[in-house]
């Protein structure tokens, strides 16, 4: 069964970086398409990043445009996720999901419902 793991959540001031990575069981990983959701406390989940299987293709939620960069390695089974400029908006925690249907490597989903599997969630504190 394909698991998923995130790592490198943290406490971070205002204007700092962090770099989250998922990491992907499964022998298909090159085939999914991968996105980044967060869920702060009273709110509902959203789309924060997310990249096709070949990693050129890449979408960004509005808020986080500029300041976030998704990137896979293949050869990892490995989805990152480098986030600049955080804010204190931005605390929340925040989830990879797979998609293992993805029929083109230049579509990225960006509802909750279009993603099959999910990680158990990294929190990420900014203080201001």
């Amino acid at each position: 069964q394909v698991q998923l793991v995130e790592s490198g959540g943290g406490l971070v001031q205002a204007g700092g970086s962090l770099r989250l990575s998922c990491a992907v069981s499964g022998r298909t990983f090159s085939r999914y398409t991968m996105g980044w959701f967060r869920q702060a406390p009273g709110k509902e989940r959203e789309f924060v990043a997310g990249i096709g299987w070949t990693g050129v293709f890449t979408m960004y939620g509005d808020s986080v445009k500029g300041r976030f960069t998704i990137s896979r390695d293949n050869a990892k089974n490995t989805v990152y996720l480098q986030m600049g400029s955080l804010q204190p908006e931005d605390t929340a925690v925040y989830y990879c999901a797979a998609d293992f249907g993805a029929i083109s490597a230049m579509v990225v989903p960006t509802t909750i419902f279009e993603y099959d599997r999910w990680g158990q969630g990294t929190q990420v504190t900014v203080s201001s």
